[in-house]
């Protein structure tokens, strides 16, 4: 009877394993189809950020300013920026940029981008995608890679390219046009 539960319980946990994944005592290959995940898609969303440091009610605000003796080197905002269809603030919402930026080189206009496009229109309402990398303001294109995603884009990669559409430097507001391309499940 105990040689009978051993072989059961044995071929239980084999099956187990083969099913769920090989066990690494920390973590384990998982089988995707487990978690639902099926073909990848390609999808590319573009929107308008709108970065405002001015007026009563900004949608950007110092967290930590520099030095006196640096220009912007040091400096840390944090954002909570609308996502629009078009370059007007007015247009169509299609969520909020959050997240942080610091200025992150001591020789150019360079930034450290950290934020979550958080989607509140259709069916992409409530997921994010994840973006984190480095902004060199004064390029004309800029790149900066998709770490991942919430909801609808859980496992994702990809890229973000942005080009300024306008700046102003009298209130420093910016608007940056975003062509956003995610591979998810």
């Amino acid at each position: 009877m105990a040689s009978q539960f051993t072989v059961v319980f044995l071929i239980l946990s084999l099956s187990t394993v083969l099913v769920i994944g090989e066990d690494h005592g920390f973590g384990r290959i998982l089988d995707m189809k487990l978690l639902g995940l099926k073909e990848e898609k390609l999808s590319h969303f573009q929107f308008y950020w709108h970065d405002i440091v001015s007026g009563r009610n900004p949608t950007s605000v110092p967290v930590v300013r520099p030095p006196q003796n640096t220009s912007t080197f040091g400096f840390v905002g944090m954002i909570d920026d609308p996502l629009t269809l078009g370059p007007k603030v007015s247009s169509k919402l299609v969520g909020r940029a959050q997240g942080f930026y610091a200025f992150a080189s001591q020789q150019e206009m360079s930034l450290l981008m950290v934020m979550n496009f958080a989607f509140i229109e259709g069916k992409y309402n409530s997921s994010t995608i994840t973006v984190l990398g480095r902004d060199s303001v004064f390029d004309s294109m800029r790149e900066m890679p998709v770490i991942g995603g919430s909801g609808l884009f859980r496992f994702s990669r990809g890229y973000a390219q942005e080009r300024t559409h306008t700046f102003d430097p009298k209130t420093k507001d910016a608007i940056v046009e975003y062509n956003v391309y995610v591979l998810h499940y």
